[in-house]
């Protein structure tokens, strides 16, 4: 068991969310620096929690890591990017242009789409511009979960392609100067990662059928971006050394389930694989143990700490019965378990007789696969981004290209080509589906934290886009964030797991929806070892790693909880589902 070998200079660690991608890169650069060299490790994900893992407040500039000779890290602030970005492209204008046309420009770079533009940049500089880390030996990538990291890979190719067939009219990006002047540098970062001698992407994955599933089509998807120089980590594999605790031994079997099933595209790649860790991967220390095993086996003490007194699932589903029809929304950091919790609860009402909506707007999607069988009253649905965009594309075709001359059309087709079209369809689909609250029990199963903030934050953005070019507001999306912020008609499941960064990444989470006027409803602690019952000396031991964060969040966090144990039946079916929802 041992951390990826490096032979290249640039390193992309990704993966589904909640794999370890973070702290597998920090323990990465660590035993690189250990070993004389000088490490640059970056985050490009929106939701970071790289400060977390290494315990250091990090900027936009490298940050020297304590105790760790020749570290350093950097966090790419995307609002920070973003506005840098903003007052880039308008600041020549001021004092030039009416105050009314430099407004009209800030709004033109208001969206979510530009805060991506924005983070895309800084990326760029840094590996395509190389004697911007000529001084580090190797730079590591630290990057969001898979939707976003693919989009974020695969902006180099689209946006020159964008440029390239671009003559005018392509107003929601802003002015096209912008990109124009970057067209070199995004040409130099594309040459970097299909360079295998420069590159190489680390597909992070558990030993679970959905992660290994999430990483054959990360695979197949970069090899088509023609970045062929990848290899495989199996993180945080778990094998019980004593047989016969129910739920050491169902960890072990799940996991020897899936590597043996393991996807032909995955198994035909470089394979490494790490321990299961019982004290947690946050601090140097933590990370340094994980380049050493044996060390996962020392100071095992189990000390008998009762389990926090917390209601189950299921009496948290018995109070959004009582509210009534509306919007439930699952919200978290990556590989919490949103999507199991959306679905136990979507069943359970539809269980109960009420007529329920399951829906999810995440890029990964696994949320039909968690049903598995249908359940009457129960209907089960995805905003696949394609269908929305070739749907918004024909509908303002339809509505706004009409009347329109020939050479007015090829710039209209030319605009809805740009990337920020995306968000625009599937922010109208999101609140299509929000307006469906009012007939039935809607549950968004939504996606990583990251990602839902800037989607809920498009809001205003998307109001004056639809304005510009349609002229008009759907009802949907107009009554869209009164609804979010009405809570008798939405309520937002804050689902975390008992450690360290899934609790203070939702509590970073809570405070941005209390920002945004979202009061949350409830927490939901997921997949609770100290619960289960287990008596096996490492899960025992990350048992009692749990309690300061389940106390931390029913005790300061949130006045409504519910506790779901990790449990010997996968939470998947029928069966494995209803077991999240009985009464503990």
């Amino acid at each position: 068991m041992a951390l990826p070998t490096v032979n290249t200079r640039y390193l992309f660690f990704t993966g589904k969310g909640g794999v370890g991608k973070t702290s597998l890169s920090c323990a990465t650069g660590i035993a690189l620096a250990e070993a004389g060299k000088r490490v640059l490790i970056v985050s490009t994900d929106p939701a970071s929690n790289l400060d977390e893992v290494l315990a250091v407040n990090l900027t936009s500039t490298p940050v020297a890591i304590p105790d760790v000779p020749g570290l350093f890290a950097l966090n790419i602030d995307p609002e920070a990017s973003a506005q840098a970005y903003r007052e880039r492209m308008v600041a020549p204008y001021r004092g030039i242009l009416p105050a009314a046309a430099i407004q009209s420009m800030e709004e033109q770079f208001s969206g979510a789409c530009t805060v991506e533009i924005a983070a895309f940049d800084e990326f760029s500089a840094l590996i395509g511009t190389p004697e911007k880390t000529r001084e580090f030996d190797h730079v590591i990538f630290d990057t969001a979960p898979t939707g976003h990291t693919l989009r974020l890979l695969s902006l180099p190719s689209a946006w020159n392609g964008f440029i390239e067939s671009s003559t005018g009219g392509a107003s929601c990006l802003g002015p096209l100067a912008g990109l124009e002047q970057q067209r070199h540098l995004y040409a130099a970062t594309v040459a970097q990662l299909a360079d295998p001698k420069q590159t190489t992407v680390i597909l992070v994955s558990r030993a679970e059928t959905a992660s290994l599933r999430e990483a054959e089509r990360t695979c197949s998807e970069l090899k088509d971006l023609n970045i062929c120089n990848q290899v495989l980590v199996i993180n945080g594999l778990f094998q019980a050394k004593t047989p016969g605790d129910i739920i050491a031994d169902a960890m072990t079997q799940r996991a020897q389930q899936a590597l043996a099933a393991i996807p032909d595209k995955l198994a035909a790649l470089p394979r490494f694989v790490t321990a299961f860790m019982p004290k947690g991967l946050v601090g140097i220390t933590a990370l340094q143990a994980l380049s050493k095993p044996e060390a996962a086996d020392e100071d095992i003490s189990i000390p008998q700490t009762p389990i926090p007194a917390l209601p189950s699932l299921h009496k948290l589903i018995d109070d959004l019965e009582a509210g009534g029809v509306g919007v439930i929304m699952t919200m978290g950091k990556g590989g919490v378990g949103k999507t199991t919790v959306a679905a136990a609860i979507a069943t359970s009402l539809a269980l109960r007789g009420h007529k329920v909506l399951l829906s999810t707007t995440d890029p990964a999607a696994h949320v039909a696969a968690a049903i598995e069988t249908p359940v009457p009253g129960l209907s089960v649905s995805r905003i696949d981004p394609q269908v929305e965009i070739e749907r918004y594309r024909q509908d303002i075709l339809a509505k706004a290209g009409a009347n329109l001359d020939a050479s007015a059309k090829a710039m209209l087709e030319e605009d809805l080509r740009s990337p920020c079209t995306e968000e625009i369809a599937v922010f109208r689909a999101f609140a299509n589906a929000v307006a469906a609250g009012k007939e039935c029990f809607v549950v968004l199963d939504t996606a990583p934290t990251g990602h839902t903030i800037l989607l809920l934050d498009a809001a205003e953005a998307y109001h004056r886009e639809v304005q510009r070019v349609q002229g008009d507001i759907p009802e949907a999306v107009r009554q869209l964030l009164p609804r979010l912020r009405d809570p008798a008609f939405t309520r937002v499941i804050v689902t975390t797991l008992a450690e360290a960064t899934p609790v203070h990444e939702a509590e970073r989470l809570q405070q941005d929806l209390l920002r945004a006027g979202i009061m949350p409803y409830a927490w939901v602690i997921n997949q609770s070892l100290l619960a289960s019952g287990t008596h096996d000396p490492q899960l025992a031991q990350r048992g009692q790693y749990e309690i300061p964060f389940i106390r931390k969040v029913a005790g300061q966090l949130s006045t409504r909880c519910a506790l779901i144990p990790w449990l010997a039946e996968a939470p998947i079916g029928g069966k494995g589902l209803a077991q999240m929802t009985e009464v503990l």
